[in-house]
């Protein structure tokens, strides 16, 4: 059995009691970053093997974890926060267990992108996330044209070392809409802030930023 076991974006109290009692039967976990983890599972009193399963090892380590399910193992997939496979790894591992008609389960929980649009302020019955985007300028720019037109809330993660140039570029395209970024969410800093696309890139500018982002803007 494969589980996809959410775990917190930041406080640990929020950790689920299914997540926990599947963490502590699971013979391995696979994670993406196997020191926080550990962490997580240090504080919970669990001691599990585990192996390490990230953007640039996925190729390699697939095998060795489809040979444990083979096996018999049960195996409880994390990421570093939040659900796997939500803008991390999890989505070719999950994609092979169906394939071989191993069974897949998923103990949910905690996912900032909903975490972000709830404490937005706009509009929840219709999103569209986009995850991050990339890195350059006009890659960026044209990822951000698809949906320029669109009438859902529009939600994205981003690097604090691009969020200035992202909030600018979303600026240009999309007009100067209602719009939030969150930060830290269930964290002792967890911060919201909401205005316009123009208000809100001008109150990070010079800043220096730390930890992920959730951009949440209104569609059009």
């Amino acid at each position: 059995m494969l589980y996809l076991v959410a775990t917190p974006i930041g406080n640990l109290g929020d950790i689920t009691q299914r997540a926990l009692e599947v963490l502590a039967v699971a013979d391995w976990v696979v994670s993406e970053d196997t020191r926080k983890t550990g962490h997580m599972l240090n504080h919970f009193g669990i001691k599990k093997p585990q192996l390490s399963f990230h953007e640039f090892n996925e190729s390699k380590v697939l095998p060795q974890v489809m040979n444990l399910l083979r096996e018999g193992n049960s195996v409880a997939l994390v990421t570093n926060a939040g659900t796997p496979a939500i803008s991390d790894p999890g989505y070719i591992l999950v994609r092979a267990a169906l394939q071989e008609n191993i069974p897949v389960s998923a103990i949910p929980g905690p996912t900032a992108l909903i975490t972000a649009l709830v404490l937005s302020g706009l509009p929840v019955h219709s999103f569209t996330f986009r995850g991050f985007p990339p890195h350059k300028g006009g890659p960026r720019r044209r990822f951000l044209e698809v949906d320029k037109d669109s009438p859902h809330t529009l939600i994205f993660y981003e690097s604090p070392y691009r969020l200035e140039a992202f909030l600018k570029d979303a600026l240009e395209i999309y007009g100067d809409r209602q719009a939030a970024i969150a930060n830290d969410l269930t964290k002792f800093y967890e911060s919201v802030e909401r205005g316009l696309l123009s208000e809100l890139a001008a109150s990070i500018s010079g800043k220096t930023l730390k930890g992920e982002y959730v951009v949440v803007i209104a569609g059009k």
